[in-house]
């Protein structure tokens, strides 16, 4: 039986009423043009934080011997010398690589769940909808009792965090001025390396408490990830919503108040809502389901193929190594001679370089490019996989520590090149290549593919070290001297061009990266007055544009009334 006009009335009312209560202010602060820029910053690098030592964390965890008890996943060796400290022998390596994968299963389901809710009821409520997820997850997870009860905290806390994973860099992106928004991202993500280090040397210290037996060896860092939550949860209620995002939605006004606060200039804020105005209403015809973007081209936006190029990007940069080398690193250095203690501090210090290594990509990413950085990155990468193999070998076949430390020093070189390259382009790049109005889900794309990238790997990992062990680098290697020739031919420039430029690269029939750098020059001479002034034209020209256009609207309007 259908339902009645009064109960689809009432439905309709009960919609509207939730989507008013969700409607925040535009700008909720006094804060203007660089102390705002500031502020969202901060805001972003609580989240970035979290995802840093949320992923860091189980490294530590996976060592604690009442954690291996707890969930069955193998044996606690008593301590050899008196006061010495408890280790563990894993004899279920599948099953510890799922509890590990099944967060990721989570994160793809909350990138799903974020993309339609942050361009539905916009960044801000996103954020808010993700931290709800995440401290639901981290609660459960720290008093679990076991492994069912772990593996369903850990996919609640992945949904709340592929929600915040497709949020907060999309808002990030949205609110930063062109020139300099590769830099918020990557300044973003020096704080993501800072939560893995955290995570790494709180349980490092934890692991002396007990002897490293007991619960709070593990318990404690799985709870400690809500300092960070709590403070997001708070902080996100001051913080002006995307202008970018309130245009799509008609709030032509919030836009322009917000625009005005985080540019803190009449001129530069009007010349950016006109922008952004002209592609909005471009991108109105944009099938926004989430499901046809992949599918569907989509004329000449060609969205599909922007789908595509976001969800490789993650994967492979995932298989580039990087997610072995942060949880199973302990694991790395045993293998190449080192005791249980040593490569536990050996993987803290690797962590420490590791974190000031995306230092680097705050002063590159802009200057250089996106495209450069993956070649540096992927060249290193693949020159110090290989060497990590064969001093790995060395070391376990002649017994030599020479051949362990060097082994160890070329997974330091490693994760630093990662650090100062791969870590933010791909993440820079899935938020940079979408219209406006699909924003949020194609970001959620992204995080589908690092979701399967890293499940899949976090999955295999554990068996591919027992069962070929050190040849397991050399497939990483592979994988980086792949990902050159894939960016080059498919992945065109995206730095110091807007947002709503990007979209000209797309314009273009064929994938090639030249087939696009010529249709970004094609649409940019027909829009050659807004290229001026946006790179360089200076004041003079940006104030011409807008008279311009508000000289053209009025014929338009004249010619209306006429007729």
């Amino acid at each position: 039986m259908g339902n009645s006009p009064r109960d689809d009335g009432k439905t309709v009312c009960l919609i509207m009423k939730i989507e008013q209560l969700m409607q925040t202010k535009a700008v909720p602060t006094t804060l203007r043009g660089r102390k705002l820029s500031i502020a969202i910053n901060i805001v972003c690098c609580l989240s970035i934080f979290f995802f840093g030592y949320d992923q860091g964390m189980m490294s530590g965890v996976n060592n604690s011997p009442d954690y291996v008890r707890t969930m069955d996943l193998g044996h606690v060796i008593p301590p050899e010398t008196p006061g010495g400290q408890y280790s563990v022998n894993v004899t279920k390596p599948t099953k510890l690589g799922g509890i590990v994968a099944i967060y990721y299963f989570g994160t793809l389901w909350g990138a799903v769940l974020g993309g339609h809710v942050g361009d539905w009821w916009g960044r801000v409520n996103a954020v808010r909808i993700g931290c709800v997820w995440v401290m639901l997850g981290a609660a459960l997870q720290a008093s679990a009792q076991n492994t069912n009860w772990m593996l369903c905290a850990r996919i609640i806390n992945g949904v709340g965090t592929g929600v915040l994973n497709v949020i907060v860099p999309v808002w990030s992106a949205e609110t930063s001025d062109y020139t300099v928004r590769g830099m918020g991202i990557a300044i973003e993500f020096f704080l993501n390396i800072f939560g893995v280090v955290v995570a790494y040397w709180i349980e490092y210290g934890l692991s002396f408490a007990e002897q490293g037996n007991g619960s709070v060896r593990w318990r404690f860092p799985i709870a400690f990830q809500l300092v960070p939550l709590i403070l997001l949860a708070i902080f996100i209620n001051f913080m002006p919503e995307s202008p970018r995002w309130l245009v799509s939605k008609g709030r032509d006004e919030d836009a322009k108040e917000v625009l005005l606060a985080l540019r803190d200039d009449n001129t530069l804020a009007e010349a950016e809502y006109q922008d952004i105005k002209v592609n909005a209403d471009e991108d109105h015809e944009i099938d926004t389901n989430f499901y046809k973007m992949i599918l569907f081209p989509q004329g000449k936006l060609h969205i599909s193929r922007r789908v595509w190029l976001a969800v490789w990007f993650q994967i492979i940069q995932e298989w580039v190594g990087i997610a072995s080398v942060t949880v199973y690193q302990p694991t790395i250095f045993k293998q190449a001679g080192f005791s249980d203690n040593k490569a536990n501090w050996l993987s803290g210090v690797n962590n420490i370089c590791y974190m000031f290594s995306t230092l680097i990509a705050i002063f590159t990413v802009d200057r250089y490019g996106r495209r450069m950085l993956s070649y540096a990155g992927s060249v290193a990468q693949a020159i110090a996989m290989v060497f990590v193999g064969v001093f790995s070998y060395l070391a376990a076949k002649r017994d030599n520590p020479q051949f362990g430390a060097a082994s160890a020093s070329f997974v330091f070189i490693f994760t630093s090149a990662f650090g100062a390259t791969w870590l933010t382009v791909p993440w820079i790049y899935q938020n940079e290549i979408w219209p406006v109005q699909i924003r949020a889900k194609g970001a959620g794309w992204g995080v589908v593919g690092w979701s399967i990238g890293n499940g899949w790997l976090m999955l295999l990992s554990p068996v591919m070290f027992d069962a070929i062990q050190e040849r397991t680098f050399y497939i990483f290697a592979g994988v980086n001297v792949g990902s050159i020739a894939m960016v080059y031919l498919l992945y065109p420039e995206t730095a110091n061009r807007t947002l709503e430029e990007i979209d000209w690269l797309f314009s273009a029939d064929s994938v090639w990266n030249w087939a696009a750098e010529k249709a970004y020059l094609e649409e940019s001479s027909k829009h050659a007055n807004f290229t001026k002034a946006v790179h360089g034209g200076g004041k003079q020209d940006l104030e011409k544009m807008i008279l311009n256009k508000e000289h053209v609207e009025d014929m338009d309007h004249n010619d209306a009334s006429a007729e």
